[in-house]
C-alpha cells in the first residue's frame, strides 16, 4: 500500500536537543496529550500513518529533560478501541500516569471498571471519524457516552474538527458533563474558522462545564508560524486558566523531529503569570486526572 507523504512519520529527535524550558517548571507539572508506539501490539486496519518512532521509553527520557513529572496516555487512533499497549504503559509508569481510553460502543461496565482500576480517566470520542453524522445523532452518541462513565467520575475528551466543535458550540453550553475539547478546538483558518467561532468556545468554556486543551498549536497554525495562535491561546488563558491543561502532542505525528520545549515555551508568551502557569501544568490536571 502506498502512503501519501502527509502520513510518513519522521524519526524521533534524541531528548536532549529539546529546547530547555524557559521557566521554572513547577513540581508535579503534568503533560495531559502523548501517544506511544510499540511493536507486537495489533493496529487498525488501514491506520492514518506509518508506524511512528515513539516508544515510551523515549517519551519517559523527553519528560525528565523537560521536567515533566506526570502524564496522561491519550489513546491515538492507530490503535483503535484496543486498549492493550494503553494498559501496559500504566502498569510500567504507575501511578504518575493515567489515560484516555477510546471504547466500543457495546463496551461491558466490567471492562470500563478494569480501566478504571489502572488509572484510565477518561474516554476519547473521535468525532472526526464521525464527521459525516448530523448533530442530533452526535449529541445521542455523546449523551450515551457520558452516562456510561458518570458513575465512575470520568470525563469526556472531544477529538474533533473545528467545525464540528462550532456546530456542537450551543450543545456544549448546555452540557453538564466536565469534557475537554483537544488542541484548542482545532478551529483553523484555513478551514473556515473565524475569530467569532473562538470567541463563541471562548464563552463557552468561562460559562460551562468544559475545559480545554492548550496542545497542538502547530496543528492550529497549519502552514503559518506557532505564534499566529498565541491571541487564541492568550485569550483562553485570559477567560479561565483554571479551565486549561497543556500537552505535548508527543511524538506530534508525522513530524517526530519536532521540538517539544519550544512547544512548552509558548506557555511563557501565552500564560506569563506564573499562577496561571501552575494552574494549568498542575492544580487543573490532578483535578481532571489524579483525584481518586
Amino acid at each position: 500500500m502506498t502512503r501519501p507523504a502527509f502520513a510518513r512519520t519522521l524519526p524521533m529527535r534524541a531528548a536532549e536537543t529539546n529546547t530547555t524550558p524557559v521557566f521554572a517548571v513547577p513540581p508535579g507539572s503534568c503533560d495531559t496529550h502523548f501517544h506511544v508506539f510499540e511493536r507486537g501490539y495489533a493496529h487498525v486496519p488501514d491506520p492514518l500513518y506509518t508506524f511512528p518512532d515513539a516508544t515510551l521509553a523515549q517519551y519517559l527520557r523527553m519528560t525528565e529533560w523537560l521536567g515533566l513529572e506526570r502524564m496522561v496516555l491519550v489513546q491515538p487512533t492507530y490503535y483503535g478501541t484496543d486498549n492493550r499497549l494503553l494498559l501496559d504503559v500504566l502498569d510500567k509508569v504507575g501511578p504518575r500516569c493515567r489515560a484516555v481510553v477510546q471504547v466500543a460502543d457495546d463496551v461491558s461496565d466490567e471492562e470500563l471498571d478494569r480501566y478504571h482500576d489502572a488509572g484510565v480517566r477518561a474516554v476519547r470520542l473521535d468525532l472526526f471519524a464521525r464527521a459525516g453524522w448530523s448533530i442530533d445523532e452526535l449529541v445521542v452518541y455523546i449523551r450515551a457516552v457520558a452516562d456510561r462513565i458518570r458513575p465512575r467520575g470520568w470525563h469526556l475528551q472531544f477529538y474533533s474538527p473545528g467545525t464540528v466543535v462550532r456546530a456542537l458550540l450551543p450543545f456544549f453550553a448546555e452540557f453538564e458533563d466536565t469534557f475537554v475539547i483537544d488542541h484548542m478546538g482545532y478551529m483553523k483558518e484555513s478551514e473556515g474558522l473565524t475569530r467569532a467561532d473562538f470567541d463563541r468556545l471562548v464563552s463557552v468554556l468561562d460559562g460551562g462545564y468544559c475545559y480545554v486543551k492548550l496542545s497542538g498549536a502547530y496543528r492550529v497554525a497549519g502552514e503559518k508560524e506557532l505564534s499566529s495562535v498565541s491571541p487564541l491561546a492568550r485569550a483562553l488563558v485570559e477567560a479561565r486558566p483554571d479551565r486549561l491543561v497543556w500537552g505535548s502532542d508527543w511524538p506530534h505525528l508525522p513530524n517526530g523531529r519536532r521540538d517539544t520545549g519550544e512547544l512548552l515555551n509558548l506557555l511563557a508568551d501565552w500564560a506569563p503569570d506564573e499562577t496561571d502557569r501552575h494552574q494549568i501544568l498542575v492544580d487543573n490536571p490532578a483535578r481532571l486526572f489524579f483525584v481518586d
